[in-house]
């Protein structure tokens, strides 16, 4: 038999506190990411939010529709 030290005892605490700030912290990324994403509506409006210049998304004046 194996008797655990209390030392490791308390690491596998704080290992379990880090890991539960650690999901926390992604759940949180995710969610601010889902909320961004379903704000913005339409698809053309999330594919015109990645700050790059794309003439194709932007509707000409005079073009046949």
């Amino acid at each position: 038999m194996r008797v655990e030290h209390e030392l490791h005892h308390r690491r596998r605490g704080r290992n379990w506190g880090v890991g539960l700030l650690l999901v926390g912290f992604v759940a949180l990324i995710f969610g601010l990411t889902v909320v961004k994403t379903l704000s913005l509506g339409s698809i053309v409006e999330l594919e015109r939010f990645d700050h790059v210049a794309r003439p194709q998304l932007v509707p000409q004046e005079g073009a046949a529709q």
